[in-house]
């Protein structure tokens, strides 16, 4: 009998996160699923240490590191549930939510997306994310982050523009329909390409609040390492490419310029991720990075406006009613780049 719900886990050598999120997965209240876990080529024993102790889980080892997006896409090929959950390894969650998010689905028929409360790992009561935000040049970052959760009151269930893929419920359904992980991406960004896909083809995406996931941020990578920042900055333009209004497309060169002036004025003032990069060692490796995310992503573009052509079969949604739903999820520059 097929499970009711996949969770694929993709892990690129990450045992020492692996006993936290798998242990909180063996103690879930809600029981009818079943784990794919998709092992990127590692070599730190993440392998044999699954195949040890959780013969339950269901094993995808890899030859080398896929990425993020096609490691997800691998799981899915192995994965039976109609609810495709994805969770990053350097998570843990609470008992129940995994009956949370289920609960949120199926009373929510056309909600192709269901989020998390995403908490800080050390600090539970910190959120990392409660749904996605978006930015006027297609950069996005986790709504309310820094916040408290113990300052913060909202219902059950949420409307969100999109769930961040550390932790977030797919209904197969739409995911059959517009695909699930652009290939191209490797890391960074795929979940706000598929969220808008996702929104522009008339699903909604929603928000279950007490399903809460603690998530060690940036365990992958560091929160400004050259290679996020090159996928970070590349990818975010293919989505926007992708799934854009036709308006804030022409503008995009434009909204990519504010926002390199205000990252300019954060790393002379040291404050948010200026800060960041002042202090770390590697300026010169960014900032090559950045200039060949911008080579890339203008390379790419013809293969990116063929797929926006695809995408646009599947289009749902007016121009008009989709720029609003942007509108409304909007953060400024500023909170993008944690400048209080």
């Amino acid at each position: 009998m097929k499970p009711a719900v996949s969770i694929i886990i993709v892990n690129w050598n990450g045992r020492s996160n692996l006993t936290d999120c798998l242990e909180s997965l063996a103690a879930q209240t809600f029981r009818d699923f079943e784990v794919v876990f998709v092992d990127n080529g590692s070599v730190d024993d993440s392998v044999a240490f699954v195949k040890e102790h959780y013969p339950w889980v269901k094993l995808v080892p890899l030859a080398e590191n896929t990425g993020f997006a096609t490691g997800n896409n691998l799981g899915f090929e192995q994965a039976a549930g109609d609810f495709i959950v994805t969770l990053n390894n350097d998570t843990k969650v609470a008992e129940n939510w995994l009956e949370a998010l289920v609960g949120a689905a199926d009373s929510n028929p056309r909600a192709g997306m269901v989020g998390c409360r995403i908490c800080s790992f050390y600090e539970p009561d910190v959120i990392d994310s409660l749904g996605m935000g978006i930015c006027p040049d297609g950069m996005s970052r986790g709504m309310y982050r820094n916040r408290r959760w113990s300052e913060m009151s909202f219902p059950a269930t949420i409307e969100i523009l999109f769930p961040s893929a550390c932790a977030a419920l797919y209904r197969r359904e739409m995911l059959c329909e517009i695909g699930f992980f652009d290939d191209d991406f490797f890391a960074y960004a795929e979940d706000s390409d598929l969220g808008l896909r996702g929104r522009l083809a008339g699903w909604s995406a929603i928000l279950a609040t007490e399903a809460v996931v603690y998530h060690k941020y940036s365990q992958s990578s560091s929160s400004l390492s050259s290679f996020k920042v090159y996928c970070v900055e590349r990818n975010h333009y293919w989505a926007a490419v992708k799934s854009f209004p036709p308006s804030l497309l022409l503008g995009l060169p434009y909204f990519t310029l504010l926002r390199y002036v205000e990252q300019a004025k954060i790393v002379f003032s040291g404050k948010g991720t200026g800060g960041e990069f002042r202090a770390g060692g590697s300026q010169g490796a960014i900032i090559k990075s950045l200039l060949k995310a911008l080579f890339d992503s203008v390379i790419g573009a013809p293969q990116v406006f063929a797929k926006r052509q695809r995408i646009m079969n599947n289009k749902r949604m007016s121009w008009q009613e989709f720029s609003r739903l942007l509108k409304k999820y909007r953060i400024s520059f500023q909170e993008l780049l944690d400048v209080g």
